[in-house]
């Protein structure tokens, strides 16, 4: 059988955007099932029903890979410990680090208390971990210049997803009143009315936040399949990015050159940058091209996702840019034909964007 590779990109939405990525590629000979995230707990079955149509039913999955905690991520994960042998778990998990930790919080001076109160704050993770040890999946850690597969990590290191965890609003020093304001002030930036300013080709704005220290513990993964480079991202934000792009040549990637990359964050503002996607993708342009496919994993019903200045960002590097957004989408190379399956019409220029 020749080399071939498929990247699915799962329309899991609930209402609100997910992620659930499964993948499947043969090189020389050795066929092996790759899952990355696998959207709401409500819609883990979806993950499996496509895992079985589209990949044989196989009895195996041999490597998953959580990004990140989140719900839209991990939840679904939950059901391929049902439905299928997996040989290993890639997830990074807080308690893990506590006696390393518990200098850094003046909150706690027991390393079990510190333990605890990260499983009590990450239950989609500490749910899997327990799923691993029930069903004997050993589980291992996805850090920056680990090989999952015919991947490789380009970020993030330990040493940053430890102050990560430190700074996450989720850290146990923070207060519950302290944590209550962070929420009622994330629900605020979300109903505040989104305006629009008509841009000229090339114009770009981001806001100069980056994302959450959460999203910024997002694994990012890289592998050169059949030739063609793919960068999964997660929910990963500028600093988690700068690092991959650091890290990029040590694990063989030459920066610009990406043939297949997912937006990060369902196509968030806070996530990316004019400079940092110059460093990833090459300058903008002068003209309309398509060098390359950028998938956005974004629910129908989202408003806010994806936003039209990174669709526009994208495009203005010659970027191909996709949706999930009603649809399951399949990127590959000498795939094995589906039927039903069509080619994916690409978002139009945006000839707007957020101000």
């Amino acid at each position: 059988m020749s080399d071939f590779f498929e990247v699915d990109f799962l329309n899991v939405g609930n209402g609100k955007s997910g992620d659930a990525i499964p993948i499947r590629y043969s090189i020389d000979n050795n066929t092996r099932i790759h899952v990355v995230d696998g959207g709401f707990q409500e819609t883990g079955d979806t993950l499996v029903e496509h895992i079985n149509k589209y990949y044989n039913s196989p009895t195996q999955i041999d490597s998953v890979v959580v990004t990140h905690p989140d719900g839209d991520h991990a939840g679904g994960l939950r059901s391929l410990f049902d439905n299928f042998e997996i040989e290993e778990l890639w997830m990074l998990r807080p308690w893990m680090y506590a006696d390393e930790l518990i200098d850094r919080f003046s909150r706690f001076t027991s390393v079990d208390n510190l333990k605890k109160r990260f499983k009590e704050l990450y239950p989609n993770i500490t749910k899997l971990e327990e799923l691993a040890e029930e069903n004997n999946v050993p589980i291992y850690e996805p850090f920056q210049g680990n090989q999952i597969g015919n991947f490789v990590v380009l970020a993030p290191s330990k040493n940053r997803y430890l102050d990560l965890l430190v700074e996450s609003e989720k850290t146990p020093e923070a207060t519950k009143a302290e944590q209550e304001s962070l929420l009622k002030a994330a629900g605020q930036l979300i109903e505040k009315a989104i305006e629009f300013i008509r841009s000229a080709w090339g114009e770009e704005v981001f806001p100069e936040e980056d994302t959450s220290p959460e999203n910024n513990m997002s694994v990012v993964q890289y592998a050169n399949l059949c030739g063609e480079k793919i960068l999964l991202t997660g929910d990963a934000g500028r600093a988690t990015l700068s690092e991959a792009i650091e890290y990029a040549p040590t694990a063989g990637l030459i920066l610009p050159g990406i043939d297949r990359i997912q937006v990060p964050h369902h196509g968030s503002r806070h996530n990316v940058s004019t400079e940092l996607l110059n460093e990833l993708l090459g300058p903008k342009l002068d003209t309309l091209q398509e060098n390359f496919s950028s998938i956005i994993s974004a629910a129908k019903e989202d408003k806010n996702h994806p936003r039209k200045a990174v669709v526009r960002a994208f495009i203005h590097r010659g970027g191909k840019v996709i949706t999930t957004e009603g649809t399951n989408i399949r990127t590959g190379h000498n795939a094995p034909e589906r039927e039903g399956w069509t080619s994916v019409e690409p978002i139009p220029y945006p000839e707007e964007q957020e101000e």
